[in-house]
């Protein structure tokens, strides 16, 4: 049981939130559909945490208070958009009362997540609920009462994630326009993901998860319906700044008298910092004006300035565009290992391809990404890799689509299952025959061995080259061609009529043209053929029908 944080826990801590919300960050992005559907939630809160990290990692020491205020002024100067500016509030909050504790326990910990609700809500001139204040306040709230019951500090942290997630879950039924496009609120998902960052760094966890928000589900019809009258949009430009190296006269209560004047010219506003540095946000139609009040405390530095009806023209065009385009019955996905099979893979009309295979397996996300993207109803998937196929399953939960799972275990059966699609025929034929055309095609690959063993009745040195088929080892040797040829020779038989070879990234050319004219020669009535795979790690990969 851990009952305290010391300074470098808490340097790991600060890292793994953010290193886990870089992770999930274009997750959170597609959850944004509140105010606008600009999808930069989870980018502007991770570039907002990237740069207080950046800050944490000039720290020389582990001092406790040096490492929050590092922290704390690296995310205010880093923060972007409102969803970064709240999140450097929250974190600002935070860091104030560790960096004030005698020692970083479950109490102290409440403290400051409470600290970091109060200065986050009066940071937002009207609060809304349902977004990532509603979730920071219950957070907060638990923590107190989490503490009270528990000194455990990993316990602590677990239970109030978990209160988190569970009001993240209600805030679809806070605001319409959420539960309209059937998501949780992204900023408050993305400080969930920030402080199981910090519960994972703090139990030693790896820090490769991504969670599973369900996607939107609004269609063009939806998107254009609620932006299609720009007059919503009462004030247009969205303005940000910060004001740097104040006048001498320039006092606290002239932040505050700032932030009053931009509440009368817009809204949105908010204005936070001391007079080291202030961080301005406000939505006006005069964004000059708003310029010439922070010029009356001091210098302009990182301005910027949007028009968002311009914005929401661009929206409703993509969104028409989108609209227009008439969904396919079938649409299919292939894992490629190399640009060569990737390149044949689109010649044989697989509509997206994902990069992968040995070595680099994509996630059940990649894959769902990659469905989602096929402009069809139905999506035929080959994983060409048994350490890809039950990932390829999982996806069916992450799109949308309706997900048809071919189970090749290799890149010959991925092409037998292309060949056999028939956009024509119904699901249920087309995966039918698939899944027989991969059954009347043996797979084989030639690599090296990585270790010392002894295995299928071989004893292998490192290096040495070994030719295997789908459940064992059928040959070994110290050149790639004698190796290759050897493998050929335990497979083939008098119903083989075709061996084509995909060579790989480390195979020259002329040398897979020779070895195919070697084997064409020694198998007359088979025909051999030579294709660039691209692949790493295996010099070959063999098919056979």
């Amino acid at each position: 049981m851990q009952r305290t944080i010391n300074g470098a826990t808490l340097r790991k801590m600060f890292i793994g939130g953010v290193a886990l919300l870089d992770q999930n960050k274009k997750l959170v992005d597609a959850l944004n559909v509140f105010p606008v559907p600009d999808g930069d939630t989870g980018t502007n809160m991770f570039l907002t945490l990237k740069s207080a990290v950046t800050e944490v990692n000039n720290c020389i020491g582990n001092e406790i208070p040096d490492l929050c205020e590092a922290f704390s002024k690296g995310a205010l100067r880093g923060a972007r958009g409102n969803s970064g500016v709240i999140t450097s509030q929250i974190v600002k909050g935070l860091c104030v009362t560790l960096a004030s504790s005698k020692e970083i326990n479950t109490k102290s910990f409440a403290k400051a997540i409470q600290e970091g609700c109060r200065i986050a809500y009066k940071a937002v001139t009207v609060p809304k609920e349902g977004t990532i204040l509603t979730v920071i306040r219950v957070m907060s709230e638990s923590a107190v009462e989490i503490a009270k019951k528990t000194n455990d500090i990993e316990e602590f942290l677990k239970q109030v994630i978990d209160k988190g997630e569970e009001i993240l879950q209600q805030t679809p039924e806070m605001l319409p326009v959420l539960k309209k496009a059937g998501v949780v609120d992204a900023g408050g998902r993305g400080i969930i993901v920030v402080f199981t960052g910090f519960y994972r760094a703090l139990t030693g966890e790896d820090f490769d998860f991504v969670f599973a928000d369900s996607k939107p589900v609004q269609t063009a019809d939806d998107v254009i319906a609620d932006i299609s009258n720009l007059s919503d949009i009462e004030f247009g430009y969205c303005t940000e700044y910060m004001i740097i190296n104040m006048n001498k006269k320039t006092t606290e209560a002239d932040i505050d008298k700032l932030r009053e004047k931009l509440m009368q010219i817009g809204d949105s506003v908010l204005c936070l910092g001391d007079l080291n540095l202030v961080k301005v946000h406000v939505h006006t139609n005069t964004p000059n004006i708003a310029l010439g009040y922070a010029l009356e405390l001091g210098e302009l530095y990182n301005l910027k300035i949007e028009n968002m009806r311009e914005q929401n023209r661009q929206l409703k065009q993509k969104a028409q565009s989108q609209q227009t385009v008439e969904l396919k019955e079938h649409g299919m996905v292939s894992v490629a290992p190399g640009k060569g099979i990737a390149d044949l893979m689109r010649d044989l009309t697989v509509d997206s391809i994902i990069e992968g295979g040995q070595t680099m397996n994509p996630s059940a996300n990649d894959i769902a990404q990659a469905a989602d993207k096929v402009p069809a109803k139905n999506v035929f998937v080959f994983p060409n890799n048994k350490n890809i196929i039950l990932a390829s399953e999982q996806a069916k939960d992450l799109t949308t689509k309706n997900l048809i799972v071919i189970p090749t275990k290799s890149v010959p059966e991925g092409v037998s299952a292309a060949l056999a699609f028939n956009p024509e025929a119904s699901v249920e034929e087309n995966t039918q025959n698939m899944t027989d055309s991969i059954t009347a095609v043996k797979s084989a690959s030639v690599t090296y061995a990585v270790r010392a063993t002894h295995v299928d009745g071989f004893d292998l040195s490192v290096g040495e080259i070994i030719g295997l088929d789908d459940k064992a080892i059928l040959a070994k040797g110290t050149q790639i061609g004698d190796t290759t040829k050897d493998l050929v020779s335990k497979l083939i038989n008098d119903s083989i009529s075709s061996v084509t070879l995909f060579y790989g990234e480390d195979v020259k050319p002329v040398e897979a043209e020779l070895l195919a004219q070697e084997l064409q020669t020694k198998y007359p009535s088979t025909e051999v053929t030579v294709i660039y795979g691209g692949q790493p790690v295996y010099y070959y990969i063999l098919s056979l029908e």
